[in-house]
């Protein structure tokens, strides 16, 4: 096989023109800037024989498949006209270009993927027509067109040895015939009975070739190389090419004056224009959008729409922005290719930055083991099922069938925002040019001819479905479909009517037709940019303010450069708290990715240097948006708004393509050696190379562009554009800061060999490596970043939506660590996979050790020395407490599970330490390549895991909310001082941010009980009392014990208070505020990782009654009583301003240890008179009932008769409330009382009219002292300010603070 290029001194379309024979499979990343033709020549009597002879010796021989792998990728199980053989590049012109190095084996591999094969006249010998992409480490890319056809083989030589070949197949394939007594052959459904005479017949009949009677033929083909996709350009070139090949009449000219003609005398249309070069028999026209228009894509979006469906590639499409692992599957190169641009192209204004190899060769399967994102196309073969592909690794994986119509999607994954209406858009566009929006409806007649219709251009023989010339009706073409009712349903719905549309056969016969362009062919462009304009109109509507949030803080690129890792170039929160709700799941992922990185990285760097295409057309459009748009800026809405430019781009490109702006010369005669490349019908001739090696010099009126001076000035510019840095410093921040997160994008293809592919999985373990620390550094800074700014106050956490985002995230990236390398595929998740095998080893071993780390009965010890038994560390426990919950169906659901446990332990580092420390079993799942054999990277990947340990996660308790959770509760009374066990019948009733138990009664005699019920969340109060029963009823209790069986989380709610009429306040049940206890785990890490804590109860000192008050000697003053009432206010303001979702508890903001209740109650106990009065403890609530006795009795007298009457409203109110707070059937204390006052009066926003009327009733000046605060009027008037900021917020207080209470 041979290739041929060709070189440009012009601006050319082709880079270089090849000429080959199969290749094997192979996809490669290589790209030129510009155009190659590419034509592959196979030397078919050298290359075949060898090939030949290579299985023959490895089959005489006995050697093992592997041979045949190595020669052709197939095993001997198959026939020989069935397998494929190694191919190479004959020629390729021009032989180099010196900034577009020509990558022979990528093309080798590239345009025949399966590599050579063979034929006879009894088989399909049709010429097929596929592109490829070839991509350089770099991104860049080039694109390669290539028409495969058969050629007869002449050389008796080689048809000898396909005849020994065959002889020695069908020898081997009787013998186990009579082993077996029956066998399966190629294309032989028939069992054959043992001893039948005439099975050596059948098979001979069936499965043979006859060197006397068959004609063999090879396969071949000519390729076309070019920098930007002109597919259709392309497509008609290569046909033409063919055709003049295989014509009973010689083409008008040499093929080497078409050759030179595309190379060196045909430009590359100017942006904007268009331009008309001439093939072997007919002109070709091929155009360029304008510098304001989308990217050259020239990809049919209808046949991607047909292929898909438009449900399942608005579903693919999400999961390509959110950058999953993509896998298309087809038995056709260029669907895989179709459906990967067109997918890729609607990407605008974003691309794609990881791996992308649309076309995978069979050499090259292992590149599906790749732990990053990626966007691969695997040929499938005739006949094989679904189930039976194993692949590397599937939990996040999007798996495309494009032959069946089907799709397979990861489990967790946001919608795209407005889906509906956006499918409805792009419904009503497919309509207007007659395509379903269900896609290509398969087995059914309508569905040929529409097929037939719409690929007329292929061959145009008045044939295609016997569709006459006149006008179709849309309804009768699609009539008796089974899906025409749904398709009626949504054109009524978009307001098309379908019986107006008509499909018109295309204008073969006009010459005006031939000169401009094809009818269906002008309607594809049509469809392409008007399907185009949606999608990125999506785009510019939701990211339109996006430049409001760059974040550039460098003053040049050099510092940029420098600090690239460090700095945060988008503020992420304040644009997600400027999007509407429901947009929210998918932007808060999107912004994540690396598109969206390079995205920004582009804006930023367009203040130092050009900016990039794709940015420069996208932000024209924003700014035509906000021109027509004079409204002031409003908060954005999820309102949807159509695309209103479909009718301006599709005018602009008919124009183009209707009237053309370039034509290039005409081919005309070389100068060329007489007698060779001579014509004979049916074979490319040999071309003369020395034609094809140099394009011309003088005549050629297009030299003056010289296009490889200007390719040369432009790379220099751009690589000296950062002057100051050194050549070796500018590589590497180049590579490292301005790439960053891109290092993994593209593996380089060509060189297959051992140390290339060591070196390639190498980079995926320093780059998984890399990841695990940006991702855990992210979780970390954004974590204790939002911590600090709370100071404790309320929920220190990060928003619940970004946080989950980030959790997410790591799961990913846990599930590509777990699928690189592996030796043997088992479930769709890997991590999974080994847990469970590492469960089932130390199962059996568990009768012989407790627990492999931690462990033991220790008891958490309290001051009474009541204890709280230890909860065991044990990996294995935590597995099956995900095994438990069925709500999880799925393995990848369930090590999502197990990692967000252990992540919220803090055992996610231990315990995969753990898992890795079983070395036999990490050696038997894994190659040794795999990240997880790599000690030191392992050994660092667990240390970033480790420092998540600082802070606190709830990404299992808030993600699984309806799931049975097990919890302990212990009750530790004050022993010193009072019973440890009371005579009465106890109860606790605990609640969470989800809910409560409900009141349960607590076993006599015990302090410790275990109860089940749905999942809490997070635990904020404990509500305890008794029925006063018995003879030793009053009970002490210091706390109140209770933790998550499951998570471990222990809250503890302190008390300090008697519960028994006749002591303390004569409460018999009390409302008591959690605060979360640091873990073993927690202590160990040290005091300087600990996050700040959360919100506390109040303190012993706080609850106690005015009796222990007085007598004390650090009582606030007047000034710390006003700032705690300012901060407690503050916090509650502050609680309100943050989104919905990011709210911690307002119970502790309203009772916790600096809370309002707290703070109010230091207001009134200040300047408080004696305690006791005849012996008695007297406390506010005695205040408060005598302030309401005075105003149920006396009449208020004012001068303003509507101060009156609002002083009455208020007196009223209050009294009210104050009653309802008595006459609960609740046994609550005074203090309980007071409590709940001020919640219920913050509640209401009645506390600013209450605290001006207990100021000023007579019961004050009999129970404070002259200097209290609330005989103060200023400090009053100061007070009721600061209380009124609470009268715009909307409080909700918990149920378990104001049960019972009816007002």
């Amino acid at each position: 096989m041979s290739v041929i290029a060709f070189n440009t001194s012009s601006n050319p379309v082709l880079e270089g023109f090849i000429y080959r024979v199969d290749l094997p499979f192979g996809v490669h990343c290589i790209s030129f800037h510009f155009v190659h033709i590419c034509f592959f020549f196979f030397y078919f009597c050298l290359l075949c024989c060898v090939v030949l002879y290579q299985y023959l010796q490895a089959d005489l021989h006995g050697k093992s498949s592997d041979t045949a792998d190595k020669t052709s990728g197939e095993n001997f199980d198959q026939s020989p006209l069935r397998r494929t053989f190694k191919s190479k590049v004959l020629a390729h012109y021009p032989q180099n270009i010196e900034w577009n190095p020509f990558d022979q084996d990528a093309v080798n591999m590239l345009c025949m993927p399966k590599g050579l094969s063979f034929r006879t006249q009894a088989d399909n010998r049709d010429p097929q027509l596929h592109s490829f992409i070839i991509t350089r480490e770099d991104g860049s890319r080039t694109y390669g067109f290539v028409l495969t056809f058969y050629e007869e083989v002449t050389s008796k030589q080689i048809c000898t040895a396909m005849q020994t070949l065959y002889q020695m197949h069908n020898a081997e394939q009787y013998s186990s015939v009579c082993a077996s007594s029956s066998c399966s052959m190629d294309s032989l459904a028939s069992s054959i009975d043992e001893g039948d005479a005439t099975s050596l017949a059948k098979l001979q009949r069936y499965n043979s070739y006859d060197i006397s009677r068959d004609t063999l033929y090879v396969s071949k083909c000519i390729c076309l190389i070019t920098p930007l996709p002109f597919m259709q350009a392309c497509k008609k070139f290569l046909i033409q090419l063919y055709k003049a090949v295989t014509s009973q009449q010689p083409p008008p000219l040499p093929l080497e004056s078409y050759i030179h003609n595309i190379l060196y005398e045909v430009p590359l249309p100017p942006p904007g224009r268009s331009l008309k070069f001439y093939g072997v028999y007919e002109p070709i026209i091929c155009q360029r959008p304008g510098p304001n228009e989308l990217p050259l894509s020239d990809y049919p979006l209808r046949e991607v729409f047909e292929l898909l469906g438009l449900e399942n590639l608005v579903q693919v499409f999400t999961c390509v922005l959110l950058e999953m692992q993509i896998l298309l599957y087809s038995q056709d190169y260029q669907r895989l290719m179709t459906v990967a641009e067109g997918i890729t192209t609607l990407l605008f204004p974003f691309q794609w930055q990881h791996v992308y190899v649309p076309i995978l060769p069979a050499s090259l399967l292992h590149f599906l083991d790749a732990p990053v994102p990626y966007l691969m196309g695997l040929q499938s073969k005739e006949g094989t099922d679904r189930s039976k592909l194993e692949l590397p690794q599937e939990a996040n994986l999007c798996f495309v069938d494009i032959d069946n119509h089907f799709i397979e999607l990861p489990e967790e994954f946001p919608q795209f925002p407005n889906k509906l209406e956006f499918i409805q858009e792009i419904s009503e566009v497919l309509l207007q040019f007659g395509i379903p929006p269900e896609g290509n409806l398969h087995c059914s007649d309508s569905a040929t001819k529409l097929k037939n219709l719409v690929l007329s251009d292929l061959v145009n023989d008045k044939k295609n479905g016997n569709i006459p010339s006149n006008a179709l009706n849309m309804y009768e073409l699609l009539k008796g479909n089974e899906t025409i009712a749904r398709l009626q349903a949504l054109a009524k719905r978009t307001g098309v009517t379908m019986e107006k549309m008509t499909i018109t056969a295309p204008l073969t016969e006009e010459k005006d037709g031939k000169l401009s362009c094809e009818e269906l062919e002008l309607r594809d462009y049509k469809l392409n940019v008007q399907l185009r304009e949606v999608f990125a109109n999506r785009f510019t509507q939701m990211f339109a303010d996006y430049e409001a949030f760059v974040i550039q803080a460098a003053p040049d690129m050099e510092s940029w450069l420098t600090n690239r890792e460090q700095m945060q170039n988008f503020d992420k929160a304040s644009f997600l708290s400027d999007q509407p709700e429901p947009y929210l799941p998918f932007l808060s992922h999107f912004i994540e990715t690396q598109m969206f990185a390079t995205f920004i990285d582009n804006k930023i760097m367009s203040q130092w240097e050009e900016k990039d295409p794709f940015l420069r057309v996208f932000d024209s459009r924003i700014e035509k948006i906000r021109l027509y748009n004079v409204r002031a800026p409003a908060l954005r809405t999820s309102n949807y708004q159509k695309c209103s430019t479909l009718k301006e781009a599709a005018q602009s490109i008919e124009q183009r393509l209707m009237k053309i702006d370039h034509t290039a010369i005409h081919p005309h005669l070389l100068d060329m050696k007489i007698g060779q490349g001579k014509y004979e019908q049916g074979f490319f001739p040999k071309l003369q190379s020395d034609v094809l090696a140099t394009g011309p010099t003088n005549n050629n009126r297009w030299a003056s562009r010289s296009t490889t001076t200007q390719r040369r000035k432009d790379r220099l510019r751009q690589h000296s554009e950062h002057i100051g840095l050194d050549n070796d410093m500018r590589e590497k921040y180049m590579q490292e800061a301005r790439s960053l997160g891109k290092n993994l994008r593209q593996p380089k293809l060509s060189d297959l060999s051992p140390a290339v592919i060591a070196q390639t999985n190498w980079k995926f373990v320093e780059g998984l490596l890399k990841e695990c620390r940006m991702k855990t550094k992210r979780m970390l800074v954004e974590k204790m970043g939002h911590e600090a700014v709370e100071l404790g106050h309320g929920e220190a956490n990060i928003t619940g939506l970004e946080e989950n985002t980030l959790i997410a995230s790591l799961c990913d990236l846990l599930e590509r660590i777990w699928s690189h390398g592996l030796q043997v595929k088992q479930g769709k998740s890997a991590l999974w996979s080994h847990l469970l095998q590492y469960q089932e080893r130390e199962e059996k071993q568990e009768h012989s050790a407790e627990s492999p780390v931690g462990g033991g009965t220790e008891r958490r010890k309290s001051d009474t020395g009541i204890t709280l038994p230890t909860l065991r560390v044990s990996l294995i426990q935590d597995m099956r407490h995900v095994q438990n919950m069925s709500e999880i169906k799925t393995d990848v659901g369930r090590a999502r599970a197990w990692i967000r446990l252990s992540l919220e332990k803090k055992l996610l580092s231990q315990h995969l330490k753990q898992l890795l420390s079983n070395q036999a079993l990490a050696k038997k799942l894994y190659k040794r390549y795999a990240f997880l054999r790599c000690e030191e990277e392992r050994e660092q990947f667990l240390y970033h895991l480790l420092s998540l340990n600082a802070v606190d996660y709830f990404c299992f308790t808030s993600v699984f909310t309806t799931i049975m959770i097990p919890y302990r509760s212990v009750i530790i009374p004050i022993k010193k001082l009072s019973n440890a066990i009371t005579t009465s019948n106890p109860w606790i009733c605990v609640s969470g941010e989800l809910g409560d138990s409900g009141v349960m009664q607590i076993p006599k005699n015990h302090l410790e009980m275990t109860f089940e019920c749905q999942n809490l969340g997070k635990l904020t109060t404990v509500q305890i009392g008794h029925d006063n029963s018995g003879l030793l009823a009053k009970w002490l209790v210091d706390c109140v014990m209770v933790r998550n069986e499951i998570t471990g989380h222990t809250y503890k709610f302190p008390c300090g208070r008697w519960l028994g009429k006749g002591v303390d306040d004569g409460s018999l049940e009390r409302i008591l505020i959690g605060e979360l206890v640091s873990s073993t785990s927690d202590e160990e890490l040290g005091k300087q990782c600990r996050t700040p804590p959360q919100q506390k109860s109040p303190t012993v000192t706080r609850r106690l009654s005015i009796t222990s008050l007085t007598g004390r000697n650090t009582k606030p003053n007047a000034g710390q009583i006003q700032e705690g009432i300012g901060e407690a206010v503050n916090n509650i303001v502050k609680h309100f301003h943050k989104p919905e979702k990011e709210r911690g508890s307002l119970t502790i903001l309203l009772c916790g240890e600096n809370g309002l209740v707290a703070a109010l109650e230091q207001v009134f106990h200040h300047g408080f008179k004696s305690a006791r009065i005849f012996h008695k403890n007297v406390f506010i609530w005695d205040f408060i009932e005598k302030a309401v006795a005075y105003f149920e009795t006396s009449d208020q007298i004012g001068d303003n008769e509507e101060a009156l009457l609002l002083q009455r409203s208020s007196c009223k109110t209050f009294c009210h409330y104050v009653n309802a707070i008595n006459t609960a059937p609740r046994n609550i204390g005074k203090d309980g009382k007071f409590q709940i006052l001020v919640c219920l009066g913050t509640r209401d926003h009645f506390l600013s009219q209450w605290i001006p009327l207990l100021a000023e009733c007579p019961p004050i000046t009999r129970m404070y002292e002259e200097n209290a605060l609330l005989r103060d009027r200023m400090t009053v008037n100061s007070l009721i300010r600061v209380l009124q900021t609470l009268q715009d917020f909307n409080i909700i207080l918990e149920g378990s603070l104001i049960k019972g209470v009816d007002v």
